[in-house]
């Protein structure tokens, strides 16, 4: 485990959802969430639950990968957790509202 990380995340009393990464072993950073020492945002949402962890050989792709993940909607968040990933493919369409700038057909 040295050099990758895990990505993580964590569904909170509250029902929101924390995502981060750790290079510990996930039971040890669950624990950590529970018990509070590491502060911050789950400290006051407690007890957290593991709904999605994934091991990356190298730490950057885990933190890439969290970034990505933070910026998603709630309603994303909640379709990649359950695994359905054709309301992820639906809510990941662009909603522009603004009409496109290709006339319909396809042809400038």
């Amino acid at each position: 485990m040295a050099e990758g990380a895990f990505l993580y995340i964590l569904r909170c009393a509250d029902g929101s959802f924390y995502i981060g990464i750790t290079r510990t072993a996930l039971e040890i950073r669950i624990a950590q969430h529970n018990s509070g020492v590491l502060g911050g945002y789950t400290v006051i949402r407690r007890p957290v639950t593991l709904v999605f962890s994934q091991w990356f050989d190298r730490i950057t792709d885990a933190i890439e990968n969290e970034r990505k993940l933070k910026k998603w909607s709630r309603a994303k968040k909640e379709a990649f957790v359950r695994g359905d990933f054709a309301a992820l493919r639906h809510l990941a369409a662009r909603r522009s509202p603004y009409p496109s700038s290709t006339p319909p057909g396809g042809v400038d």
